[in-house]
């Protein structure tokens, strides 16, 4: 077993908030899982260097679903990578392909200035350097293989990424979230419930189908490497479920979406007091600030599902 994982932090937005992972194999090719934004680009070929890796050595670049935060940079990026395959689910691939229509929802939402300071510019994949994985294929690295299993909930367009040889599995949004700063009393972790695919009874399938491959850690998007699965599920499922009742309490009112979101964050916010009180964890001003922008987020996540659905 080879476990060269370096986990970097891509300085989005704040400190260990989203990640990035290099994958080195001990024949010297080496996979990036996930690739931030076009501004994290310099820090990504930087722990590339440091790893000893050169680009020509970059066989993958791999995304586990299309939100900007994982896949904003792929374009970026690639162009430093010269023998690099884009690795992609089949609905996120378009969207690497054509980003028009991903660019100008999220500028919808941020504005055209936040969005190009956020993100900068976000330029298309050659359809030629982008690969499909459908579930359940493989993509060989050095003497092993990376196996790829879509897993609904976060997004339609998610997909985990299977590593034996490396023991883990990278798990995009799929297994929650996992700030350093919050594992203080013992490991605590919390769902994503961003817009706009949340599917609740799908989120749970999917935590299933990463615990039932028994490795001894998974590699979270946000943030790095945790070892204590079955704890986390255990901390995911009630969050899940109360997300789930949110949607049904709200499902086909007839409010504003920006109103039915405001309703949803105070609702959510004692639901996230409670499960960390309940994993020892004495939140603080700081942990507020600090999860402002996720409650923001998983409020709107809510109400899009509870108001699209009839």
């Amino acid at each position: 077993m080879n476990s060269a994982v370096v986990t970097i932090d891509c300085d989005y937005l704040s400190r260990q908030f989203a990640a990035a992972f290099l994958r080195v194999t001990p024949s010297g090719e080496a996979a990036f899982i996930e690739n931030n934004t076009v501004h994290a680009v310099p820090i990504l070929l930087k722990a590339m260097s440091e790893a000893g890796v050169r680009p020509e050595q970059i066989r993958y670049l791999i995304i586990t679903h299309v939100h900007l935060d994982h896949a904003g940079g792929t374009a970026a990026l690639l162009k430093h990578c010269p023998q690099a395959t884009v690795l992609a689910h089949p609905r996120a691939a378009k969207h690497l392909i054509d980003p028009a229509k991903l660019v100008a929802s999220a500028q919808a939402v941020y504005g055209v200035d936040r969005f190009k300071e956020v993100y900068g510019q976000i330029e298309p994949v050659s359809e030629s350097r982008v690969r499909i994985m459908e579930d359940g294929s493989q993509a060989p690295l050095g003497n092993s293989a990376l196996h790829f299993l879509h897993t609904r909930g976060h997004a339609k367009h998610h997909f985990v990424v299977h590593d034996p040889d490396a023991d883990t599995v990278f798990t995009g949004d799929a297994f929650g979230l996992c700030y350093p700063s919050l594992q203080r009393a013992q490991q605590f972790i919390f769902p994503s419930t961003s817009p706009t695919d949340f599917e609740p009874e799908e989120a749970l399938k999917s935590i299933d189908r990463i615990l039932s491959l028994g490795t001894s850690r998974a590699h979270l998007t946000h943030f790095g490497p945790i070892q204590e699965l079955r704890r986390a599920a255990e901390q995911l499922r009630p969050q899940i479920e109360f997300s789930r009742s949110v949607v049904e309490k709200y499902r086909g009112q007839a409010l504003p979406f920006e109103e039915l979101a405001r309703r949803i964050e105070p609702e959510l916010k004692l639901e996230l007091d409670r499960a960390m009180r309940a994993s020892g964890l004495t939140p603080a001003a700081e942990d507020w600030s600090r999860l402002a922008l996720d409650l923001e987020v998983n409020a709107q996540g809510l109400a899009w599902v509870a108001l699209k659905q009839p």
